[in-house]
């Protein structure tokens, strides 16, 4: 690439698999792998629950969009983004131009794949999994907005999902060098 910058973002809910995937990915196209959310933790010196509880959402969400915008320039390989980096208008207009993989799953795959971990602080509560359906609903429009390839997780391995990601990036990659052709 000329441009230094992700061959690969992938956005989409907790439990969809982005971290997990993003690294297997990385490896199988032989790049780097970032995670916005650990990204994020070496930036402000804290874990993401401590910043929400300290500072609350709206300050991670600066903080976030922030380190995306960097991110979308400095990394070069694979870049994981948290779950609730599309609810900003502005990093939604940074992904333009990118390769963005939506990486779905259903609300019954992520809420057995997410838990009640304590590392999503947006889960925590009286009724994750009421909260985990209303972050979905308000979720998915976003998701499919800003991507360009979009993937089903649920029930599948990580290698089958990998293999989904590289043949429509291939044919992504090709559409975009047949257009600069002609």
């Amino acid at each position: 690439m000329t441009a230094r910058s992700p061959q690969v973002v992938l956005i989409g809910p907790p439990g969809s698999g982005k971290s997990t995937v993003g690294r297997l990915l990385a490896q199988r196209l032989g790049c780097g792998f970032a995670d916005a959310d650990a990204d994020i933790e070496a930036k402000e010196g804290r874990k993401i629950p401590d910043i929400f509880t300290e500072d609350g959402e709206p300050y991670f969400r600066e903080v976030e969009e922030r380190i995306i915008a960097e991110g979308l320039v400095r990394h070069d390989g694979v870049f994981s983004l948290g779950g609730g980096a599309v609810l900003s208008a502005a990093t939604r207009k940074h992904l333009a131009g990118h390769t963005v993989v939506f990486l779905t799953v259903g609300l019954t795959v992520g809420m057995r794949r997410t838990g009640l971990s304590t590392a999503r602080p947006l889960l925590a509560g009286v009724n994750p999994r009421a909260t985990f359906k209303a972050l979905l609903d308000e979720r998915m429009p976003l998701y499919r907005e800003v991507s360009t390839i979009e993937v089903a997780t649920d029930e599948r391995i990580q290698d089958e999902v990998v293999d989904e990601i590289l043949v429509a990036y291939a044919r992504e990659v090709d559409r975009g060098a047949a257009g600069h052709r002609g």
